[in-house]
């Protein structure tokens, strides 16, 4: 068995204040009752809630306090994003800092929740890190997941456990939920899956296995959820089967070797997936212009057709 203890911190997110205090009294609370613990992990955009004038450049004050906190317990630490200003642009970026509290690596959200989270500009690159001795980490933010190329990437890259951060308070948690089975099983990984309360989101964060199953699922108060992980699991799973069922993993593996998936290997998109308009806002305008289409759909077909007791149902 090869362990290793990480605790979630779903905790309230205002959107007016900062939130940095409480997530170090967070930090102070779970040290002294879970003194085994070796790594935390907030949610996305804890500590200044989700309004993107609260962007700053990085590295900053935030950072350097979570690197002190890092440190003081000896803790790997994951301290969910912030908005950050660089370049005249706005990202939603994440820092992993280690025992040390050395900044080990920074990762940007690769795909910002448009066409809601207004303004934020997308990151380009895939983040993976390594804890020595203990298994390799791969990083991603919230509606990164909706989007099975991420996860599957970060595996390829030989991740063994995702580290999500979310801010999901959208009436479209419980997919979310399965989501996190879906790339924990299809992937045979550990997914930790930390959301927020209040304007942080509505919890119910959740925590799978490499065999799909929930190890822990919160509701909607104030949590520490510790765990500890057996990374043992994640290779025995790669290498026998998902209950010792399917390997797929390496029948992804084996059918890069004889084809390829030419969606991939296109700049443009599909003639489908370009028919299917601008990512926007819907609006009551397009739900009247859809009743419209609906109400002279059905008066053409009515007219169409001759009346007569056989027509009722």
């Amino acid at each position: 068995m090869k362990p290793f203890a990480i605790a979630g911190i779903q905790m309230k997110v205002s959107a007016v204040a900062s939130n940095v205090e409480m997530m170090k009294l967070k930090i102070d609370i779970t040290m002294n009752l879970y003194p085994w613990i070796e790594m935390i992990m907030f949610s996305e955009l804890c500590a200044y809630g989700p309004l993107t004038h609260t962007a700053q450049v990085i590295p900053n004050n935030f950072e350097a306090e979570m690197q002190t906190m890092a440190k003081k317990y000896g803790i790997w630490l994951l301290p969910g994003s912030i908005f950050e200003h660089h370049v005249g642009k706005i990202y939603n970026t994440a820092t992993v800092i280690n025992p040390e509290g050395e900044i080990v690596t920074r990762y940007r959200k690769m795909f910002p929740f448009y066409p809601y989270e207004v303004g934020v500009t997308p990151g380009d690159s895939f983040c993976v890190f390594d804890v020595p001795g203990v298994a390799r980490f791969g990083l991603s933010i919230c509606y990164d997941m909706w989007f099975p190329e991420t996860t599957r990437t970060l595996v390829s890259m030989g991740a063994e456990v995702i580290m999500h951060p979310t801010m999901s308070g959208t009436i479209d948690r419980e997919i979310e939920l399965s989501i996190v089975r879906a790339m924990a099983s299809v992937n045979q990984c550990y997914f930790f899956d930390i959301n927020g309360l209040d304007t942080g989101g509505c919890g119910r964060s959740i925590i799978c296995g490499p065999d799909g199953r929930v190890l822990h699922q919160s509701e909607g108060t104030e949590e520490i959820i510790p765990l500890e992980l057996n990374i043992d699991r994640v290779q025995r799973s790669r290498e026998l089967g998902i209950l010792r069922l399917g390997q797929p993993l390496k029948s992804f593996r084996d059918h890069l070797k004889t084809s390829k998936f030419d969606i991939y290997h296109h700049h443009e998109p599909s003639p489908y997936l370009a028919s299917l308009g601008p990512l926007i806002k819907p609006s009551r305008l397009d739900k009247l212009t859809e009743l419209k289409f609906k109400e002279n759909t059905l008066e053409q077909i009515t007219s169409s057709v001759p009346f007569n007791g056989e027509n009722l149902i």
